[in-house]
């Protein structure tokens, strides 16, 4: 060795020699430090060498090692201790007597060797190795929209897994059907990538790549997160999505809604399907019956054909197209039968028949289906069951037998399958009405509508005998009703109204007596008057009771006249023997001694009605109000 190898040799013996005397951390060989795990935001304790080893804590200096060059960040000094200025100032504290030094709010860039060296009674050390923990959010998965073609030669995007804030970075596994998925050459490959946030944490984002079958195209897949903490191992999943497949069809078909037997107005929807994805485009053709060539029908959805209500026409032959834009294959389905089953051109003969009273009929029903028919008659009005079978035969016709009867014309195997028509029978004869009169309470200025409804056949004409605006309504072929609007005044009061109906057979009327209510308060208002209540219907009429006929009332009028006469007799025969002085001394009994009595007074009570007491008013004028029932006073003074 020359002079300058040895001078060479000597410096680094020398250079070795003051490195070990110096005690600077991290120059000998270091001895393997200390684990110590410890989550994101947690304390980390760190500990200057084993619990059970003795030595002096009263002198330590504490070091953060990163990227092999140590860092002074703590001194002990006589059981005190003291921060160095620098990242670890404000989160670092001594306990357990100087032997513990804490290190709170613990972050992933806290990650590193923590070395404590001592100084006395001899210079030792202790090394810890802080790892730091933080599990990730809740995996999120995106599936690819666009979906996934069979026919693709290489692997295509599924889906795209994302965890976000973790440390350090976790692993993730993809499933398809409860089943991890490995890498296969192109079948299968898995691209991760990772993405260190501001805060030192984690963000990994997986995407996996994958050549699909048609088999695949209900298969769910999810992605899982697997990672550690100081408690140990913790995974999380994701949801489950299924990824669009998109295959050409290979098979169309037709479906018909509502399943089973289908009647006229039914909803009924033909449907074209087919096994591919996306479906094709359809075209639904229906054979013509006459040139049995298949017809395109119109449609408003692709391959659905909607009929609102069906019809016997919308029977037939049906089929299903099927265009793949893609490959512009065309598939065609086999044709199915659709039945409507139906009840049409219901017909009764006669159409109107025609009877005179006591007269029989004989009506009979026939119609057109494609299954087997069964008739019935009903009674329109009533609604009840007159005959089962085509032929209803009506007997000794009366006036009430005129009116509806109705065909019910069904197909037992097809519930809900019928159809009804209806004819009207005539009686002939004159106009009918349910009362010959009526009387009702009113008030004079009273605007009225009056009624009168009358049957008949041929249908009756209705007339009135006052003065008014009438309108007519048809109530059936052989009714009519008539509203007669008109003002109460006196002259209608004295009269009445009455209601004439009338056709080639005869004529009929019904009159309304009209009465004063004097209850109410006279006023100018408008009523409806009702010549006569139906069974069915309610009225608010007021009506009076029968009034005595007007023969009694002349007879009780004769017998007053004839006892007035009586009394007037024998006053006069009083008077002539001087029996009976006159004077003006006001009402006086008729009792002798007539001595005492200078005037007679006959006083006589009626408790006839107020038109009867017209009849008793004087000649003179001197009426009294209709209603007046007072007394009437019969002075024989004069």
């Amino acid at each position: 060795m020359g002079p300058s190898g040895l001078v060479c040799a000597l410096l680094l013996a020398a250079c070795c020699c003051c490195r070990r005397a110096s005690g600077v951390p991290g120059e000998a060989e270091p001895p393997t430090p200390e684990p110590l795990e410890v989550e994101v935001g947690g304390t980390a304790l760190l500990k200057c060498g084993p619990s059970h080893s003795p030595g002096n804590f009263s002198h330590v200096d504490w070091f953060s090692v990163h990227k092999e060059k140590p860092t002074l960040i703590f001194r002990v000094r006589k059981g005190q201790g003291q921060s160095e200025p620098g990242e670890y100032q404000h989160r670092l504290s001594l306990l357990d007597r100087g032997t513990t030094l804490a290190l709170a709010h613990v972050t992933p860039h806290d990650e590193r060797i923590f070395l404590c060296q001592g100084k006395r009674p001899q210079s030792q050390e202790h090394r810890i190795q802080l790892h730091v923990y933080k599990a990730p959010e809740e995996p999120t998965i995106q599936v690819n929209p666009l979906g996934i073609s069979v026919n693709s030669e290489e692997p295509e995007e599924v889906a795209t897994c994302v965890g976000r804030n973790g440390y350090p970075v976790p692993q993730v596994i993809w499933y398809k059907n409860g089943r991890p998925l490995k890498e296969e050459k192109k079948r299968v490959h898995i691209q991760s990538s990772q993405i260190v946030e501001s805060s030192g944490l984690y963000t990994l984002q997986s995407v996996l790549k994958a050549q699909l079958v048609k088999e695949d195209k209900d298969a769910q897949f999810y992605c899982e997160l697997n990672y550690r903490l100081p408690s140990g191992n913790h995974m999380k999943e994701s949801r489950e999505v299924v990824v669009p497949v998109f295959y050409p069809a290979e098979k169309v078909w037709l479906e018909v809604e509502p399943v089973g037997v289908l009647k006229e107005g039914d909803r009924v929807e033909i449907r074209c399907l087919a096994d591919g994805n996306p479906p094709p485009h359809f075209t639904i053709s229906k054979q013509n019956p006459s040139t049995q060539e298949m017809e395109e029908k119109a449609t408003e959805d692709n391959g659905v054909l909607v009929l609102e209500s069906a019809r016997k026409e919308h029977s037939g032959l049906y089929q299903c197209q099927g265009l793949d834009l893609e490959t512009m294959a065309s598939l065609p389905s086999e044709q199915q039968e659709l039945l409507v089953n139906y009840v049409s051109d219901v017909r009764v003969s006669p159409a109107a028949p025609e009877s005179r009273e006591g007269g029989s009929l004989a009506l009979t029903c026939e119609a057109e289906s494609n299954r087997a028919l069964e008739f019935q008659w009903l009674r329109e009005k009533t609604g009840q069951v007159l005959e089962k079978g085509p032929v209803l035969r009506l007997h000794n016709l009366q006036r009430d037998a005129g009116g509806g009867y109705r065909c019910v014309a069904s197909v037992p195997s097809v519930p809900g399958l019928n159809r009804t028509q209806l004819v009207r029978v005539a009686i002939f004869g004159s106009p009918w009405m349910t009362s010959k009169e009526r009387k009702m309470w009113v008030k004079e200025n009273t605007v009225l509508n009056l009624s009168c409804e009358a049957s008949g056949h041929p249908r009756p004409s209705i007339s009135w005998s006052v003065d008014g605006t009438a309108h007519e309504q048809d109530q059936d072929p052989q009714s009519v009703l008539s509203v007669l609007n008109v003002l109460v005044t006196p002259e209608l009061l004295e009269t009445g109204a009455e209601c004439v109906a009338s056709n080639f057979l005869g004529r009929n009327t019904t009159t309304i007596f009209l009465e004063l209510d004097s209850n109410r308060t006279t006023g100018l208002s408008t009523s409806t008057v009702s010549p006569y209540s139906r069974a069915n219907s309610t009225s608010t009429e007021k009506k009076l009771p029968e009034p005595e006929s007007k023969g009694v009332a002349i007879v009780a009028v004769t017998v007053c006249v004839l006892v007035l006469a009586v009394l007037g007799a024998v006053l006069y025969f009083f008077y002539k023997k001087g029996k009976l002085p006159c004077g003006r001394s006001g009402k006086q009994e008729i009792t002798l001694p007539p001595s005492r009595k200078s005037d007679f007074v006959v006083e006589v009570k009626s408790d006839k009605l107020p038109e009867e007491m017209g009849l008793l008013q004087g000649s003179t004028g001197d009426k009294r109000a209709p209603g007046d029932q007072g007394e009437k006073y019969i002075d024989l003074r004069h």
